[in-house]
């Protein structure tokens, strides 16, 4: 990094568990996670949060889950799927997260090569799961997350919330940071999922290194659309906003990004290129289409170019704010990685008043290596 470049001061974390501990007594009543559609669990505070990991990694644990035991998630992404991988740090237990996506011969495959011995999952799953029980001869336990209560051998995710005494942090297990913390299964050359390991200090060490760079404080909301089992939307959409204090808003599905932006005000939106290139195409084509629209836009793109330069950098805010109000008005950057970043559609978003980052990374780097 240039000498010139003036970092962030950030909190200095070495372990997920440390990091939720320490939100939670910072930033206790305010808002951490929160679905925009009806869920069992649709939104915790900070201090909620934290005593929600603390009840539901109890039950976990006096079901016979132990220390260092392999427990799998596959669900689309909603305030549970968050609240299962933080339990899952903070109990030692070595998370495993599933593309939901996946055909169900591979969700299958990944369950047993990950040596699971338990699963939580939402309903969309119930069916493929109960069928494929006999031959799933690691899984023990089975948790749902939308079953109010337990039938047969199935848990009530709600229920084994509601009915545990709270743990005391205190009683947390203590975390070994280099040791193996989570599994993640991605593609590899020859086709079949590889399992990456990372460990809570990859992860710690990312969200710092991360925040030094860039300003992301409790006044951010990010809204959440891509896949949360992806490392990419794992450590900086889920993880990096409850180190910062930020909020994290799950959106109701990829169809309604711009909906959800208006809805939860967002300041900051992870993507790919692909969701800005179709943004970008509705902006442009709004404006081709009116007749008056396409005779005064390029004027002012030029001279609010010319206003940026001579040091008012709020006056594409302010001469755009139409198109700004469209996307909730609120946000402040727009974050793209998992492919090359389109320049065509960045300068296009920068002629109008929007940041956008470009971040490269992998999942063995959990995930981030340069933005």
């Amino acid at each position: 990094m240039h000498p010139s470049i003036k970092l962030n001061e950030v909190p200095k974390v070495y372990s997920i568990q440390e990091m939720i501990v320490r939100s939670a007594g910072v930033f206790g009543n305010k808002l951490a996670i929160e679905d925009l559609r009806q869920t069992p669990i649709p939104r915790l505070l900070y201090g909620e949060l934290l005593t929600n990991v603390l009840k539901f990694g109890s039950s976990l644990k006096n079901l016979g889950i132990k220390r260092r035991d392999h427990v799998a998630i596959v669900s689309e992404n909603r305030v549970q799927w968050a609240l299962s991988y933080l339990t899952c740090m903070c109990f030692d237990f070595v998370v495993c997260p599933i593309d939901r996506n996946l055909p169900t011969n591979e969700i299958l495959n990944i369950l047993h090569e990950s040596d699971s011995v338990a699963v939580i999952y939402s309903d969309q799953f119930e069916a493929m799961l109960t069928e494929a029980r006999p031959s799933l001869k690691h899984l023990k336990w089975y948790v749902n997350m939308d079953l109010a209560s337990r039938q047969d051998h199935k848990y009530s995710m709600a229920e084994l919330i509601t009915h545990s005494a709270v743990c005391r942090v205190e009683e947390l297990p203590q975390i070994d940071p280099p040791e193996i913390a989570e599994i993640i299964f991605t593609s590899g050359s020859l086709g079949r999922a590889k399992g990456v390991m990372l460990s809570q200090k990859n992860l710690a060490s990312n969200l710092m290194a991360m925040v030094s760079v860039v300003l992301i404080d409790q006044n951010d909301r990010f809204l959440s659309v891509l896949p949360m089992h992806h490392s990419y939307e794992c450590t900086c959409g889920l993880l990096c906003p409850l180190y910062t204090g930020a909020s994290v808003h799950y959106a109701q599905s990829l169809k309604t990004v711009v909906e959800d932006l208006q809805a939860s005000h967002a300041t900051i939106l992870l993507g790919v290129p692909l969701l800005y290139e179709k943004m970008f195409k509705r902006i442009y084509k709004g404006i081709q289409e009116d007749k008056m629209k396409s005779l005064i836009v390029p004027p002012l793109v030029r001279a609010t170019n010319l206003l940026s330069k001579v040091g008012w950098k709020a006056s594409k805010r302010i001469v755009f704010r139409e198109l700004h109000e469209r996307f909730g008005g609120s946000i402040r950057l727009f974050i793209t990685g998992g492919a090359a970043s389109n320049p065509t559609v960045a300068r296009g978003l920068k002629a109008f008043g929007f940041n956008m980052i470009q971040g490269y990374g992998l999942t063995e780097t959990s995930p981030i290596l340069a933005l």
